[in-house]
């Protein structure tokens, strides 16, 4: 059921959007379909999108809070989340440490693997110099990745020396750090959270190479199933997997872990997202309904999280 008591109490609500990333306008879909579910409950929210200026909308008092709805750099790396707090402003989702650990993947596969968490085994790219030694440590395929950026934004599958290459320099334009990760054959899980409650497992299916930007957001030919069809032991695994890996590096208030289970049946971590896909082709949404938690719930609950004493 919606919840649509006490809107007052979160006053003047700022639905951030839009931000500087490649992940714009995923982030404007998610944002306005937030400020839609807020409105539709009384709650006094109106949207704000922003580029480069994340200071401004929030000088002088004008909002009592803000739900983050900003994907990737500026709003996910823990940038908007310290202006935020240098102005005492509440705001949704996890605090700066987390969201800087979490946007840049190389430093959340050391936090998980220092944790004796299991994650794919990667080799960082520094130059074309870099490539023997990868393909001796990795092998192919493997997956090649800029390291702050999400929605699978310039990702590439890679089978041999050329598309290497041609994947690095794809890489390269979104950062100027690139890693390789060994490709995992195997299903591809994901795992929402919202506050405490860990939500339901989604198994993701793709036609496609990988799970990529035109799958996630684009293609109706994805897959997805939850009940995610694991055993309820392994299903229960899975969660409390990733709820250790949330607790590793501090997430709060709600986010997804993303995961593949490989042909030996070991969990292997692949990234933790601190402002998940809120657009109709998003997994936590769909995790949550699988729940009983509604769209209305959801982003309510999310909003709510604004409550939080960092430490």
């Amino acid at each position: 059921m919606t919840v649509t008591i006490d809107s007052a109490q979160f006053g003047r609500v700022a639905v951030v959007m839009g931000g500087p990333s490649a992940e714009r306008e995923v982030s404007l879909k998610s944002g306005y379909a937030v400020l839609e579910a807020l409105l539709a409950q009384g709650v006094n929210a109106r949207a704000v999108e922003v580029r480069d200026d994340l200071v401004s909308p929030f000088l002088g008092g004008a909002f009592d809070c803000v739900f983050n709805a900003i994907h990737g750099r500026g709003g996910e790396d823990g940038v908007l989340q310290g202006v935020l707090e240098s102005l005492n402003v509440p705001y949704s989702g996890s605090g700066v440490l987390a969201s800087a650990i979490c946007m840049d993947k190389l430093r959340t596969k050391w936090c998980l693997k220092g944790a004796g968490l299991t994650t794919p085994q990667w080799y960082t790219l520094t130059s074309e110099q870099d490539f023997d030694a990868c393909i001796d440590q990795l092998g192919f395929p493997m997956i090649v990745k800029p390291v702050r950026e999400g929605s699978s934004i310039g990702m590439s599958r890679v089978n041999n020396t050329g598309e290497l290459r041609a994947g690095y320099q794809l890489a390269k334009e979104f950062d100027r750090s690139v890693y390789a990760e060994a490709w995992v054959e195997g299903d591809e899980y994901t795992v929402g959270f919202i506050g405490d409650q860990v939500l339901p497992v989604v198994r993701v299916k793709t036609p496609n190479s990988f799970y990529d930007y035109e799958a996630k957001y684009i293609s109706d030919s994805t897959q997805y199933f939850c009940p995610s069809g694991l055993t309820q032991p392994n299903e229960e695994r899975v969660m409390s997997l990733a709820k250790r890996a949330i607790q590793i590096v501090g997430v709060q208030g709600w986010g997804r872990v993303d995961l593949f289970i490989d042909r030996d049946g070991q969990s292997q971590l692949i990234e933790i997202n601190t402002v998940p896909g809120m657009t109709d082709h998003s997994l936590l949404p769909m995790a949550a309904k699988a729940a009983g938690i509604d769209f209305g719930e959801l982003v309510w609950r999310i909003l709510d999280s604004s409550k939080i004493v960092r430490t």
